[in-house]
């Protein structure tokens, strides 16, 4: 992320997610806020990429939320947003007693809240903003800083940020979230390492990763899911889930006559202590 602006990336995601209400129908995932903070391009989503962009990110935030939803029933009132960006679920809670946690950068957040003065959208007194630059702070510092209850179990969402990251800083990350309470579970997705994708694919990620890169976003951190099950384990974690391309598919995308669907490159995960 360049100096003194929010994410690019994640206005992009924001869009998309807004694209995604308009375009798009049934909806994978309904976020009538997003289209009130972010504006789509519309043209840019008829473009060859624009499906699939706009199906991975209603994907992997109707994962999240779903996995939620499940933690609140068992109990869980503590939700951390790891990189919210322009995530819209604490304008939308529907739990009264569930206490949201906004982590990102200080620049993101500012653009972020300046939207949603100008859509008028009021931010709910369960909501707390925690600034992190989570390649160089620490995340248990700013979260107890912040009133987060580390005794008690707590979900956390992880999306649109891994591939970002050095590797420390994701595995710092996960030794933290490994650490809290019985039943403290995240939700996350990934990139699979290039060497992995078809020959299509590895041209995709070429060219979106050569778009990341010059707009100061640079990928740096991809898994074999193998790998990352070994990792997971190593940081506390005994219960894990992670799908792929055709089980997200199957999962969401099932039976459309859009043929809206994700590509190979993304996938979800979720992990429990």
């Amino acid at each position: 992320m360049r100096e003194g602006r929010g994410s690019t990336t994640a206005e992009r995601v924001a869009e998309r997610r807004a694209a995604h209400q308009i375009l798009d129908k049934p909806l994978v995932f309904d976020d009538p806020i997003a289209v009130k903070i972010a504006e789509p391009d519309l043209d840019r989503e008829s473009t060859l990429l624009g499906p699939f962009l706009r199906a991975a990110f209603a994907a992997r935030s109707r994962f999240a939320e779903d996995e939620l939803r499940l933690a609140v029933s068992r109990g869980i009132r503590q939700y951390v947003i790891l990189g919210a960006g322009y995530d819209t679920f604490a304008y939308r809670n529907p739990f009264a007693d569930l206490r949201v946690f906004e982590v990102d950068h200080p620049a993101t957040q500012e653009s972020k809240r300046r939207r949603l003065e100008e859509a008028q959208i009021a931010i709910p007194p369960q909501t707390v903003y925690v600034a992190i630059d989570f390649a160089s702070m620490s995340l248990d510092e700013a979260l107890a800083a912040s009133g987060f209850d580390t005794s008690a179990p707590s979900f956390f969402s992880w999306l649109g940020v891994i591939p970002y990251l050095e590797l420390p800083a994701i595995e710092t990350t996960l030794r933290y979230v490994g650490s809290l309470g019985r039943g403290t579970a995240i939700a996350f997705d990934y990139g699979s390492s290039p060497s992995a994708l078809s020959f299509t694919g590895r041209i995709v990620f070429e060219h979106m990763s050569r778009r990341v890169a010059a707009a100061g976003e640079p990928w740096k951190t991809f898994f074999d899911p193998a790998d990352l099950e070994t990792l997971l384990r190593r940081s506390g974690f005994d219960t894990i889930e992670d799908l792929g391309p055709a089980e997200i598919n199957a999962r969401y995308f099932a039976g459309r006559s859009d043929g809206l669907r994700i590509g190979e490159m993304m996938r979800i995960a979720k992990a429990l202590v």
